[in-house]
């Protein structure tokens, strides 16, 4: 467990994940062995938007399963990573005190039967889409520096210093959506790191919600 009183930059990394939770408070369960499950406490600085972290890790984390698998990841406004339309990773960042608990979950070695079927999004690991076992161990250190170089551009410039890798990662751009049940059409991750979608009442800059998409 992190605590406030620890340092900037501690992590913690654990094995299996049985009551963890989600975004909106949803359950995430993971088998042991099976997926990279990290923690790291950040003290960003107040200027800064400590709800933009999700996208700094959901970019960092794309950027890795690219590298360990060859193929393009996405990212889903605004804190899952998908590969062939399927959700391998989430992230979830919780404000305590002045500090930030950012927490990335990514299914690594989970085959189909391993993987939750009733789910909004299509769940997958990157053995499920690959066909290939990867080892955590590298996935998770390439996954630290990458998360580290990544906060430290933002803490420095903010969204702009990643955007050109977020916006060239934008899964939902262009499709149909609803946002908290109301029909419309992704546009873009803002530079503000919110979702622009067009409705029948013209466009919306949406700060959060339930977004759902057509498959």
């Amino acid at each position: 467990m992190l605590d406030t009183a620890q340092p900037e930059g501690a992590v913690a990394v654990c094995e299996e994940q049985t009551g963890g939770r989600g975004r909106m408070g949803r359950l995430w369960e993971a088998p042991a062995g099976s997926s990279i499950l990290v923690s790291v406490l950040l003290r960003p600085p107040p200027e800064r938007r400590a709800a933009e972290l999700t996208l700094v890790a959901g970019v960092a984390t794309a950027i890795v399963v690219e590298r360990a698998t060859g193929l393009a990841a996405q990212i889903k406004w605004p804190n899952d990573v998908m590969l062939d339309r399927r959700k391998v990773a989430g992230v979830l960042a919780e404000l305590k005190e002045d500090a930030v608990v950012l927490g990335v979950g990514l299914n690594v070695k989970q085959g189909l039967a391993d993987l939750p079927t009733e789910t909004r999004t299509r769940a997958g690991s990157l053995r499920s889409v690959t066909g290939r076992v990867l080892e955590r161990g590298a996935i998770l250190a390439d996954l630290l520096l990458e998360l580290e170089q990544r906060y430290e551009a933002w803490r420095d410039s903010g969204l702009d210093a990643i955007y050109d890798d977020l916006a060239a990662r934008d899964f939902l751009r262009g499709r149909r959506v609803t946002v908290d049940g109301v029909d419309a059409t992704a546009q873009m991750i803002t530079r503000e790191g919110r979702l622009e979608v067009s409705t029948d009442s013209g466009s919306v800059l949406v700060e959060s919600g339930e977004v759902l998409f057509e498959r």
